[in-house]
């Protein structure tokens, strides 16, 4: 037997309460947006009627916002809404009046995209009150809709004597426990905060009698004329220092016609951790969208701040953020074209614009020059590397020395410094980010220079060596402190170099080190699996090297040291010294040596005094 098909449709049942607290919780950073969405509902509307009135009155392109600490209140003179339009857009969530197919063609002139807007209303109120007239039927009547919290709405019509003309206005009673979003100053704040730069004029009236204050006065700053270049720049200047905090060190006009976007990227004037991005504030059709939109310029472009106004790019649900599409992949490459168009004409026209801006942002520009060719051939030779002739761009050093060489580490550098300097080597510290790999492409720049790695074989072949009778009446010497090294796997040698104040030096480096802890792992490891593996990566592991300075008083009196205990402690003395003015961290075998040398020298004095 065949039992009957019995399966009906049934629509899902939303709980209004838990949608309002979801929103609240997780789609929106704070309820003050209630205010932007009744505002964006505003334009949209008089957007609306304009697309299908273009010869409507001059009066129907306004905004009206009222508080007084009672009520809210958004008024427009858009295009309104009919009897139908309420019952099919109000009542029903997630659909939105702005998809209508009458008035699909003026899609793009619109900031939303969503039809939840009307229910951030809920976050400060629990009623919303929607009076509304349509401009597209004749003596269409007024519609009264009242929403509640709990789900529950009420629809009805009123003679037109309720609304004389089209439009809409929303009223909400708020909560008591939402004072801090809708007192009549916080929604006036509100309204200037996200409408400044609205295109349709924006008042607020608080209730008290007085003439409504205008919360857009004037239009974006790069819409209005100026008499001359000068006093434009001065303005977007002005604005970008209202807008961050902070006075740029030059404003960069930001337009881009093909997504209708405007504004201004302002400079820093100060140096900002590498890596760190701040947030640009972007408008959409004048709308504030957000003021942490990170995505709209690429990572390297740490050192501005942009505030841009757009009229294509997509914003995310909530509102407050982009939407990563090809648009705006798009907008991003068009602005940090814009951005390097600024460096080629500072490097061109103004050097000392130039150089205030490398001294607080060359990380920055390094980090853009390590792909960037042209911005590699403008201002590597400008860039201020770490080198043994101090600080210094390439160009003043490349000058000084033919061959520049390059260490691979902040403490390779700081352990030959003050060697390399006084053999007349030149080096430059490649150990932070990007250098070594910038300092690499100088011969691109300038072929007549050469650059190569620094290795201690370079820097040794530049110490001298003591003569013969010396080298044979230290020999003894030298072989306690190798012994007494051994466990460093560290070489000790004579050697003869400036200054004489330095009594040695330590060559090593990190690879050597790393090379001789596998070298000991794969000892260690013997007939294992691991062992093996080591084992056949194994090679003759370098070692490291204690350059003692015979030009130096103290190791000219050690080395005719015949005790060999003493002989000994003043070889790991001199290590341990050497060790800490190179500035790597110190093993702690290397960290008990110190400790331990000190103390055997001290008692050796008191010993001897006794």
């Amino acid at each position: 037997m065949t039992l009957p098909d019995t399966a009906a449709d049934r629509t899902f049942q939303v709980d209004l309460r838990g949608l309002v607290d979801l929103l609240s919780h997780h789609l929106y950073s704070s309820p003050r947006v209630y205010l932007r969405e009744l505002m964006q509902n505003a334009v949209d509307a008089l957007t609306a009627r304009h697309g299908l009135e273009p010869a409507a009155p001059a009066e129907a392109s306004g905004i009206r916002l009222y508080a007084d600490g009672s009520v809210v209140r958004v008024e427009d003179d858009g295009v309104g809404l009919t009897e139908a339009d309420v019952h099919t857009f109000l009542a029903t969530i997630g659909r939105s009046s702005k998809r209508a197919e009458r008035i699909a063609e003026q899609r793009g002139d619109f900031i939303g995209q969503f039809g939840i807007g009307l229910l951030s209303c809920f976050l400060v109120a629990d009623e919303i009150h929607v009076l509304s007239r349509s401009d597209r039927t004749p003596d269409a009547p007024v519609v009264e809709w009242r929403g509640r919290g709990d789900g529950s709405y009420t629809v009805r019509t009123l003679p037109a004597s309720a609304r004389p003309r089209p439009g809409t206005t929303v009223t909400l009673t708020p909560r008591a426990d939402a004072g801090e979003w809708t007192r009549p100053a916080q929604v006036h704040a509100l309204a200037c905060h996200f409408g400044s730069l609205l295109r349709h004029p924006v008042t607020f009236d608080d209730g008290t009698g007085g003439p409504g204050a205008p919360v857009n006065p004037e239009p974006a700053p790069w819409a209005r004329t100026y008499p001359t270049p000068g006093a434009r720049s001065r303005a977007l200047a002005a604005y970008g220092e209202e807008v961050f905090g902070f006075t740029p060190l030059d404003t960069i006009e930001l337009d881009l016609p093909a997504v209708g976007l405007k504004g201004i990227a302002c400079v820093l004037p100060e140096a900002v951790p590498a890596g760190r991005r701040h947030g640009h504030r972007v408008h959409v059709k004048g709308m504030l969208l957000s003021e942490q939109a990170e995505e709209i310029l690429p990572d390297w472009a740490f050192f501005v701040r942009c505030v841009v106004d757009a009229e294509s790019l997509r914003p995310t649900a909530s509102r407050e953020s982009l939407y990563e599409d090809d648009t705006l992949a798009a907008v991003r490459d068009a602005l940090a074209e814009r951005l390097r168009d600024w460096i080629a004409r500072a490097a061109a026209s103004d050097p000392e614009l130039l150089g205030r801006f490398l001294q607080a942002h060359h990380l920055a520009v390094k980090s853009l020059a390590v792909h960037d060719d042209e911005i590699l051939r403008m201002l590597l030779p400008w860039l201020p590397f770490e080198t043994t002739d101090g600080h210094c761009t390439l160009d003043e050093f490349a000058r000084t020395h033919r061959t520049v060489l390059v260490t691979s580490s902040v403490e390779e550098f700081r352990q030959v410094a003050a060697i390399a300097s006084a053999a007349g080597l030149g080096v430059v510290n490649g150990g932070y980010t990007y250098d070594r790999e910038l300092v690499h492409r100088l011969p691109e720049i300038r072929p007549e220079a050469t650059v190569a790695d620094l290795d201690p074989a370079t820097l040794t072949a530049h110490l001298d060596p003591v003569d013969r009778e010396t080298e044979l009446a230290a020999a003894a010497y030298l072989a306690q402190a190798r012994d007494a090294l051994a466990v460093f796997d560290c070489d000790v040698a004579l050697r003869t170099f400036q200054p004489a104040s330095a009594p040695a030096l330590l060559v090593d480096s990190r690879e050597a080190r790393h090379e001789r802890t596998r070298s000991r792992l794969a000892r260690e490891q013997q007939g294992g699996v691991w062992g093996d593996i080591l084992g056949a990566l194994h090679q003759e592991a370098p070692r490291a090297q204690l350059i003692l300075n015979q030009l130096n008083p103290l190791v000219r009196t050690a080395v005719t040291i015949d005790e060999p205990e003493l002989a000994r402690t003043s070889a790991e003395a001199l290590y341990g010294q050497a060790a800490m003015l190179s500035r790597r961290p110190l093993r702690p075998a290397e960290s008990s040596l110190i400790n331990r040398s000190f103390l055997d020298l001290l008692a050796h004095a008191l010993r001897k005094d006794s």
